[in-house]
């Protein structure tokens, strides 16, 4: 699936661009003060680099994304071929230690039970022009404009992966959970929850590997590294639950 980046525009988190990417800080302002402050001189840049995206032809987002059967057995996430029985994946996942302590497996049904959940994985990517684009300009001592490209090239890609992620909780019939308010659904109001590896509750890059080659990842041309990085840089993969249950938690 290949998106014209107008449509994952409305999926930018301009407050994490500019906040976290950019580096911008409140200085003493409100948040409210701060983005007001924002709107007025940080979103002209922001509309100057979309524009420079747009007519070079940088930013590239594109997903890849499937639906597999899946159960938890310990704290093991298995996914199984179509009929629920041949397995075809099985990631070990760490589980919160203090008793109820939390785990990913728990968010779909047992393995020793007759039915099987259904889980999404997703794989996104703004493509490869943007990384060397902004390598180049680092090396020319375009220090912001390496600043603004980079930071603007990771918050597409996350907003790449909102884009798909809404897409799967719509073709699975929860989009009418999405809470109206963009800021708010951004910040996890939604039903269930999207799971990239590196994070605490799945922290192995190497699980990588597997939903890769589900998906067929090189189809866009993502592929990992030896040390299980993703390549292009910008780009994300991720487990996506719908059990509403599920949300970030920490180990």
């Amino acid at each position: 699936m290949e998106s014209a980046p107008a449509a994952v525009l409305p999926f930018l988190n301009e407050r994490s661009l500019y906040q976290f990417q950019w580096g911008f800080r409140k200085q003493g302002r409100s948040l409210d003060e701060f983005m007001t402050y924002a709107k007025q001189e940080l979103r002209p840049v922001l509309k100057r680099m979309l524009a420079l995206c747009a007519e070079e032809e940088i930013l590239k987002p594109q997903a890849i994304y499937g639906y597999w059967k899946a159960a938890g057995d310990g704290n093991d996430l298995v996914l199984f071929e179509e009929d629920g029985i041949t397995e075809v994946a099985r990631f070990a996942l760490p589980r919160q230690p203090r008793e109820d302590g939390e785990c990913i497996a728990d968010f779909v049904r047992d393995i020793g039970e007759s039915e099987r959940d259904v889980i999404g994985l997703q794989v996104v990517t703004v493509g490869q022009k943007a990384s060397d684009l902004a390598r180049d300009w680092f090396e020319a001592n375009r220090y912001q404009d390496y600043l603004y490209l980079h930071g603007l090239s990771v918050e597409m890609a996350e907003a790449m992966a909102e884009y798909t992620h809404k897409r799967i909780r719509a073709e699975l019939g929860f989009a009418a959970e999405d809470d109206r308010d963009m800021e708010k659904m951004l910040a996890q109001s939604y039903r269930g929850s999207r799971y990239s590896f590196g994070y605490p509750a799945c922290p192995r890059l190497e699980d990588q590997e597997p939903i890769l080659k589900l998906l067929g990842a090189e189809r866009i041309g993502v592929s990992l590294s030896d040390g299980y990085q993703l390549h292009p840089e910008q780009s994300t993969s991720a487990l996506v639950i719908l059990n509403p249950r599920a949300k970030y938690f920490t180990v």
